[in-house]
């Protein structure tokens, strides 16, 4: 049979010698080039193409795909208020919308969502899971892939999943979606700072794995994440403050003015839930600006890195040791990171990469917040090299590239190897410097059960 009978001549490049029976024949590599028809597509969001090159041989070839999303971020406000369209324009052409909901944000925010939908005549099927860090297991997935799959809803995989909640619920419900039909589009809409300006809209969804978050999982973003600040208003306050860790690592990696911001509003954030608990034009406006420049500086590496093809990531910042320490201890997210970042600046002076200055107003910063800087299980060399090896994993065997500041605040490098030698100096350096502060660098609420968690 000749390739002239298996493809299209117009599907053919220049290069490709038709009508040979033989390859072995051909004197020279032979190149297919397949760009598909737009009325093919299985979903808006996602197109691709590919290549497909044999060799002289005549027995060996070679594939190459590359595969294109279309992935938005956009910092709304009201984003259930009937006026506002952006998700009635999205599910009015669909006929329906499958929506997956944090149970505490269904029993806050549920029925303001259904009559946002009963508004514009859109039939609303939603479900409403818990999600706790004690939640995030394989075994929640598997139930909201009951519910979207056969048994359930019956999702298409051109229809986008609607879900509602935190960090917890957009990395397990994006896991689903990512496994339903191996690829199901979905919209975020984060109700926590964590899921607003890194859960949400990461493209990596996941489930913990014993003794070490997040190991398990897939890389999937939404295909529209909306931001809306005014969820913020019924959070406790020890969430507000753990998810603000997530924008002070951007900013001290990458937007030296976001850090500065900080330091002037940090404690106004908190203390009225990002401009939600009072009516302050001038303040809600700083606020809407931290989020969108914390959004911008984390996709602008996440996103248009989205399989971590590199490991040049200054989002990891605060995440090398963290994920081994802070299921150890029980500690929240956000403290955890705080730690694994104070304790990271602390390394970089070792390495003469920071001035002992600026690692001095990082730790100021997260201190304010009350937000954890030391924590004794650091010293726990054994347990921190062994994070190392599963980080080391995790990230490629080419190195650790840990990520910390270098030559300012705004500005990171990556860490290939962290020695034992090394690591054992930078804790105990670390500890100095928190021996003088209050509670020894220990922060507010720094616990799971502080939180009601478990």
């Amino acid at each position: 049979m000749s390739l002239q009978s298996i493809l299209p001549t117009s599907e053919i490049t220049d290069k490709l010698v038709v009508d040979t029976e033989k390859f072995a024949n051909l004197t020279e590599p032979n190149i297919i080039k397949l760009i598909h028809g737009e009325k093919y597509l299985t979903s808006k969001w996602y197109t691709g193409s590919g290549e497909i090159a044999h060799k002289k041989d005549g027995r060996s070839f070679e594939v190459t795909a590359n595969f294109t999303l279309n992935s938005e971020v956009k910092v709304v406000e009201g984003v259930f208020k009937h006026e506002n369209e952006i998700l009635a324009n999205i599910y009015n052409s669909l006929g329906r919308c499958v929506a997956v909901i944090d149970q505490t944000v269904n029993e806050l925010y549920g029925e303001q969502v259904r009559k946002y939908f009963d508004a514009h005549e859109i039939p609303l099927e939603m479900m409403a899971f818990r999600a706790w860090e004690v939640d995030k297991t394989p075994e929640t997935v598997h139930r909201i892939l009951e519910y979207l799959g056969k048994d359930g809803c019956d999702v298409s995989r051109s229809e986008p999943v609607l879900i509602i909640g935190g960090g917890v619920l957009s990395d397990v419900a994006g896991l689903a979606c990512a496994l339903q039909h191996r690829r199901t589009p979905y919209v975020m809409v984060g109700t926590t700072v964590v899921a607003a300006i890194d859960a949400g809209p990461s493209p990596r969804t996941c489930t913990n794995g014993k003794q070490f978050k997040n190991s398990i999982g897939a890389y999937h973003p939404p295909v529209l994440t909306l931001v809306d600040r005014s969820f913020f208003r019924t959070l406790a306050t020890g969430h507000i403050r753990n998810g603000i860790a997530e924008i002070i690592k951007m900013a001290i990696t990458d937007d030296a003015v976001l850090f500065e911001l900080l330091e002037k509003y940090g404690s106004r954030l908190i203390e009225t839930h990002f401009g939600t608990l009072e009516e302050n034009q001038d303040l809600a406006e700083i606020a809407d600006d931290i989020i969108y420049r914390a959004l911008f500086s984390y996709m602008k590496h996440e996103g248009t890195n989205m399989f971590e093809t590199y490991q040049d990531r200054p989002h990891g910042y605060g995440h090398t040791w963290s994920p081994r320490f802070e299921p150890a201890v029980k500690m929240m997210h956000g403290h955890a990171v705080t730690t694994g970042m104070a304790f990271g600046a602390t390394l970089a002076v070792e390495m003469n990469w920071l001035k002992s200055e600026d690692r001095d107003r990082i730790i100021a910063l997260c201190q304010s917040l009350g937000l954890t800087v030391y924590h004794p299980i650091l010293e726990d060399i054994d347990l921190m090299i062994e994070g190392q090896k599963n980080m080391r994993r995790k990230r490629g065997e080419g190195g650790l590239w840990a990520p910390v500041p270098r030559g300012g605040i705004g500005a990171c490098d990556y860490i290939q190897e962290v020695p034992p030698e090394l690591l054992e100096t930078a804790v105990a350096a670390h500890k100095a410097v928190c021996s003088t502060l209050p509670n020894h660098g220990a922060g507010v609420e720094m616990y799971l059960s502080d939180l009601g968690l478990e």
